[in-house]
This record gives C-alpha cells, structure tokens and sequence, in this order.
C-alpha cells in the first residue's frame, strides 16, 4: 500500500506531517497546515485516496489551531 501518493498530494497542497499504515489494514496520520489546505486534504482522503486504496470511512479528530508547525515535511511513517 504505497503512501506516495498521499506524500505528493501533502506536498502539492502545501501541508505538513505523516501517514502510517496500521496493522489493522486502516491509515492513520497528522496534517497540518493553513486551515484550507487542511480542509483539502481531508477532502482528497476521504474521496481519493492513492489508487490501490479503498476508502469505506474517515475519521478527522483532535482538530485545533496551532501556532506553529511541528513538521517541516510530509513523510511516512513505518
């Protein structure tokens, strides 16, 4: 299940953070960013995905505004 896609759509959309994969066969991941490129990138999760993907539900949570950024990129993690 590659991340790639998810990592360039965060990169093109101008937002920051990571994507994992879980044991569970789900997804998990931080983004942040201004508050429309965040809100895009949900978008793109929840109706996207990369292509090998299957998308049943997402779930957003913790949401807040932050004062800073605590990632200087998208990656994934493993």
């Amino acid at each position: 299940f590659p991340n790639q896609y998810t990592e360039q759509e965060a990169k093109k959309l101008g937002v920051v953070g990571w994507v994992k994969n879980t044991s569970q066969g789900t997804v998990t991941g931080q983004v942040q960013g201004p508050e429309e490129s965040v809100n895009e990138m949900k978008s793109w999760l929840s109706k996207v995905g990369s292509p090998s993907s299957r998308i049943d539900k997402t779930s957003f949570s913790n949401e807040k505004e932050i004062s800073k950024l605590d990632f200087s990129d998208f990656n994934t993690r493993y």
